[in-house]
Formats: structure tokens, C-alpha cells, sequence
């Protein structure tokens, strides 16, 4: 997996990578940046050092002034090195500052507002379809996810089980992002309940019983360590009345089976439909981050209860997709296109299924959900022409 091609954007100039755990940022950032000095925060001796003595970085940079592209990989560890890079960018020598992070919470706690824009920020996201290219299994990647540190484990099962408690162990626990590590954990289950669905923070409380406000703590937390997000509503030139409320979706479907309690009274076909709902919510953000121009993902429901699964938003795109877990189109499943195509006859409409035929059905294109997947390219649009 190590040398798949990353359709990772590099902006001009010094950046901010941004992605969650196991992206590949780093082993992105070693095979473009080969020559680059490197600062490993991850490394405990260097960390130490650098918490103790932030200024050290200064040191560093003035013995080796021909290193003029400095790495910092997971910088959230030691926020205070922003104001010494800071003062580097301002200066205006030539440095470039390649600053990576699995969480964005730190460096926003530092009130360096991100470098003040003096770096842009790019993203780092678990694999599309078309990177793996031949390698894309998708009933794998329904049941795995696609994060680069699961799918080249040796054991990517185990892998993925370990995943979510390497964040809590590393980053909630470690950081002291939350005082109470077990409401938190019964909190990552209770809301496994909402991926893919409206949030519901009061009923999201009453189930980890923790307060409402904790909870919305609780999902910014999650928010700033990108391993969730949530979903705002398309209200755009609206013509019909919709709701306020967000969706909510892990950043990996992988993820969100792991944490996801099952039982006797848990349907295998809940389950899979917001894993399979999850894993083209993913791809589509991952495409909206990586394509060019700017590109937004949202949903789209009205108060009456019409609705369409995702909304892609930019200069040059306008399209609406509805996600169906099932191996047959049925006329039902496409009232939400037809509305919002008679509210917004500028967009384009598809429907994503589990079955293997490219269908036209009541004027609306119907594909298989692995094969649109595996085009999804952030070259060129959404829904081929």
C-alpha cells in the first residue's frame, strides 16, 4: 500500500497536512519531501526536548541553513513551535514548512489561528476507490474501511479493532482532551447509532448518559481529531421548507463498524446500509478536498421528510446522489432525485445500488455503487458526462 499513488494536493509554499491517524501522511510526505530536514514529534526524545525548550527549533534551523524544506510531522504535539515557525515564514528566507497533524484541537487552543494563513491547509484522507486502483475490493472496503495503516496490516482486522483505541490511548487520553475516558468511551458507541443519520445530541446524552453539553464537547473532540463530521443540510435558494439538523458520519466506514455495538437486536442490513452510506460519504469528501477549485458536501432533506443522501456543491459541480443498499432499483427509492431535480433543474441526479447493471430508469442514471466508486477520479467530475 506504501506505494500507491496519493492524489494528496500540495499547495505553493508552506502548509499545514491535516488527516487522521494512519492516512499516510507521513509516508506521503518522505517519498516527496526525500530531502527535507525532518522533525518527528511522534519521537519521544525529540518531543521532550522540544516541549521543554520550543525555542530549540531555531537552533536546529540555523546550523543546517541549507535545509530550507523543514518537516514538523505531528505538530499538534507542540503547538508552541508555531510562533518560531511563525517568525521563520515572516522573515522571508526561503524556508518552507511542512506541518502535519492528526488534530487540529491543540493548535487552535494556541491562538496561532493556524499560522494567522501564512500556510494553507490540505487533507489527508483514507484511500479512494481509484488510488488502490486494481487492488479496490469493495466488499472489503465495506466491511475494513480504507485507511492505508488497516489495509497494509498483516492482520487488517485486528488492525482496524485497535485503531480507535490507539486515538483514545494517544490523543484523548494523553492530550487530556476529556476528564472522563469512560463516558467518552460509551459515548463512541452511543453515537455510532447516529452515522449516517440526524444528530441527535439530546438522545446521543441520554444513552452515554453524560450531560448534553458534554456531548457536544464530545463531538468536537472527535471533529478536531477528524475522525468524524458532521453533515450540514444543502439549503441553497431553497423553495421548500428542510430541517436544521446535521448528519453525522465517521471519517472511515471501517471505523464505524468497529465501534458500532452488534446484537440479537441489531439488523446485519442497519448495519451495512450506513457502512455502505459511510463509505461513499468518505469518498466524496476526500474527492471535494482533493479536486480543484473549492467543492462542498452536504445533504439535503425537507421537513416533510424528502430526502437526498449527499449534495456536491463547487464552481463547476452540482449534483445530487441518493444511496441505496440494494441489489434492485426501485421506482420508490428515486422520489428524492425527482424533487430535488423539480427544485433544482441546473443539477444532475444518480442513484448508487449494490446491483452490477447500469440502468436508466424514469430518466434518472442508476450505477452499481463499486463502479462509480472506483471512477470517482478528483480530475475529473462527479457524475461522468
Amino acid at each position: 500500500m506504501k506505494n500507491k499513488a496519493r492524489y494528496i494536493k500540495e499547495p505553493v509554499g508552506s502548509f499545514f497536512l491535516f488527516g487522521p491517524r494512519g492516512t499516510g501522511k507521513s509516508t506521503w510526505l518522505e517519498k516527496r519531501f526525500a530531502d527535507a530536514l525532518w522533525f518527528d514529534l511522534l519521537n519521544p526524545d525529540l518531543h521532550r526536548q522540544f516541549v521543554a525548550h520550543p525555542e530549540r527549533l531555531k537552533e536546529r534551523l540555523d546550523a543546517d541553513p541549507s535545509k530550507k524544506t523543514v518537516v514538523i510531522d505531528e505538530v499538534q504535539k507542540v503547538p508552541e513551535l508555531l510562533t518560531v515557525v511563525h517568525q521563520y515564514i515572516e522573515r522571508k528566507e526561503g524556508f518552507r514548512f511542512i506541518l502535519t497533524g492528526s488534530s487540529a484541537r491543540k493548535l487552535k487552543r494556541s491562538g496561532m489561528d493556524l499560522l494567522a494563513g501564512r500556510a494553507t491547509v490540505s487533507f489527508s484522507h483514507p484511500f479512494m476507490a481509484s488510488e488502490l486502483g486494481v487492488s479496490f475490493n469493495f466488499e472489503e472496503a465495506l466491511r475494513l474501511g480504507t485507511v492505508p495503516l488497516v489495509l497494509a496490516a498483516d492482520d487488517p482486522g485486528a488492525t482496524l479493532a485497535g485503531y480507535v483505541m490507539l486515538y483514545v490511548r494517544e490523543e484523548v487520553m494523553a492530550e487530556g482532551l476529556v476528564r472522563d475516558i469512560g463516558g467518552f468511551s460509551r459515548f463512541l458507541e452511543a453515537i455510532s447509532f447516529s452515522h449516517a443519520s440526524l444528530l441527535n445530541i439530546a438522545e446521543v446524552s441520554r444513552e452515554c448518559e453524560v450531560s448534553r453539553k458534554t456531548v457536544e464537547g464530545y463531538v468536537s473532540v472527535l471533529e478536531d481529531m477528524l475522525l468524524g463530521f458532521r453533515l450540514p443540510v444543502f439549503s441553497r435558494r431553497a423553495k421548500r421548507a428542510l430541517i436544521k439538523q446535521s448528519k453525522f458520519y465517521f471519517s472511515d466506514c471501517g471505523v464505524f463498524r468497529s465501534v458500532r455495538p452488534k446484537g440479537p437486536l441489531d439488523r446485519p442490513e442497519e448495519i451495512d446500509g450506513g457502512g455502505l452510506e459511510g463509505l461513499v460519504c468518505q469518498q466524496l469528501k476526500a474527492w471535494a478536498d482533493y479536486s480543484a477549485g473549492e467543492n462542498h458536501l452536504f445533504f439535503w432533506r425537507t421537513q416533510a421528510g424528502t430526502e437526498v443522501d449527499f449534495v456536491v456543491y463547487g464552481e463547476q459541480e452540482f449534483c445530487a446522489i441518493e444511496v441505496k443498499n440494494s441489489a434492485k432499483v426501485n421506482r420508490k427509492g428515486l422520489r428524492g432525485l425527482k424533487t430535488f431535480l423539480s427544485d433544482y433543474p441546473e443539477s444532475r441526479v444518480i442513484l448508487l445500488y449494490r446491483g452490477k447493471e447500469r440502468l436508466l430508469v424514469d430518466g434518472i442514471l442508476c450505477l452499481p455503487c463499486g463502479d462509480f466508486l472506483k471512477d470517482l477520479n478528483p480530475d475529473s467530475s462527479v457524475i461522468k458526462k
